[in-house]
C-alpha cells in the first residue's frame, strides 16, 4: 500500500502567483532562484527565495517550457520556436519544430543530461486568445535540440498530450500521455540520439491525470496529477506507487526540487478551464507551491 502519512499540512504556498497554466519549475542554484512559466499567460516568473524577489517577464508567444544554459541565460520553447534568451530583452530563434504541421505546438520542454534541449509536441487545444479548445487527435511526439540548432525526432511513437520528461541513471527516459493515464519507459543513448522500445512504466493511477514529474535523489519519480487529481504521486524505479501526498490544488502541473539543500519540493498549478464559481471558492488554484516531502533531489541539467 502506498505511504500516504504525508498530508496538507506540510504544503503552503510559495508564491500567489494564480497562473492559467504554471508549468515547467527549475532551480537556479546560482541564484538561489525558482523559475517557472504560465504558458497561456505569457510569462516567465523568477522568485529569489532569500529576498523573495519576485520578477516577471512577458514573453513573445505562448510560452511552453524553459531550461537554463550554461552560459546564464535560458532556453526557451514557445509555441513552435525554441529560442535562447538572456532574461531581459534579447530574444534569438534557435529552431523551429514540425513547421509543416501547423496544428501543432510544443508542450513539454526539458534540458537533457547530455546538454541538448528535448522538446514534446502535441494538438494545440486553446485558440489564439488562450481560450480552451476540444482536441482529440494524437498528434505529439519528441524531438531533440542541438547547441546548432538541429531537430532530430526520437520516435515514431504518437501521443495525445505529451508530459513528463525524465532521464534515469540507468539509461530509461520516463514520460506520460495525460490523455491516455499512462507513464511510459523507453531506454535512451545520449550518444546514439536515440530512444528503444517503449514499454509501459506504471498502471494507471486512479486519482486525476499524470502531469510534470521530476526525480529525486533516490531515483523515485514525482509525478502530478493533473485534473482534478489534487495530489503528487512518487513511484519507485520499478513502477510501483511509493507515496501518495495530498495538495490544496486540484491541477498541479510540474514540480522540481530547490533550495539550498534541494530539499524543497517546489510545485506549479493551474486554473485553466476552471468556472469563475469554482475560483471564488478556490483563489488558491494556480499559485506555486512548496511541499516538504522528507527527501532531496538533484540539480538541473543546462544546455549547451
Amino acid at each position: 500500500m502506498p505511504n500516504r502519512n504525508l498530508s496538507k499540512q506540510h504544503v503552503a504556498v510559495a508564491r500567489e502567483s494564480q497562473d492559467v497554466v504554471g508549468e515547467s519549475p527549475v532551480w537556479d542554484e546560482r541564484t538561489g532562484s525558482l523559475i517557472w512559466i504560465d504558458i497561456i499567460g505569457k510569462r516567465i516568473h523568477r522568485l529569489q527565495l532569500a529576498s523573495q524577489t519576485h520578477d516577471v517577464w512577458t514573453t513573445p508567444d505562448f510560452v511552453t517550457g524553459i531550461g537554463l544554459c550554461h552560459d546564464g541565460g535560458a532556453i526557451v520553447g514557445l509555441l513552435k520556436e525554441v529560442c535562447l534568451w538572456d532574461f531581459a530583452e534579447g530574444w534569438q530563434t534557435l529552431a523551429q519544430v514540425e513547421p509543416d504541421l501547423p496544428e501543432n505546438r510544443l508542450n513539454e520542454c526539458g534540458v537533457a543530461p547530455d546538454g541538448s534541449f528535448w522538446v514534446a509536441t502535441m494538438r494545440n487545444n486553446f485558440d489564439a486568445s488562450g481560450h480552451p479548445i476540444e482536441t482529440v487527435e494524437r498528434s505529439g511526439t519528441y524531438y531533440r535540440v542541438d547547441p546548432a540548432g538541429n531537430v532530430r525526432r526520437l520516435t515514431d511513437d504518437v501521443y495525445g498530450i505529451t508530459n513528463t520528461l525524465a532521464w534515469t541513471d540507468d539509461g530509461r527516459f520516463l514520460t506520460a500521455d495525460t490523455t491516455a493515464n499512462q507513464i511510459f519507459s523507453y531506454p535512451y543513448d545520449c550518444a546514439a540520439q536515440a530512444l528503444g522500445q517503449r514499454t509501459p512504466f506504471a498502471i494507471p493511477f486512479e486519482r486525476g491525470l499524470p502531469d510534470g514529474s521530476c526525480l529525486d535523489a533516490e531515483g523515485y519519480l514525482w509525478n502530478c496529477r493533473v485534473g482534478g487529481g489534487a495530489c503528487l504521486v512518487r513511484y519507485a524505479p520499478d513502477g510501483l506507487v511509493d507515496r501518495v501526498v495530498d495538495l490544496p490544488c486540484s491541477w498541479p502541473t510540474s514540480c522540481t526540487f530547490g533550495g539550498e539543500n534541494l530539499d524543497t519540493l517546489f510545485v506549479t498549478s493551474a486554473r485553466f478551464t476552471m468556472t469563475p464559481e469554482h475560483l471564488q471558492h478556490h483563489p488558491q488554484e494556480g499559485d506555486l507551491w512548496v511541499v516538504n516531502v522528507g527527501v532531496g533531489g538533484r540539480p538541473c541539467h543546462r544546455f549547451g
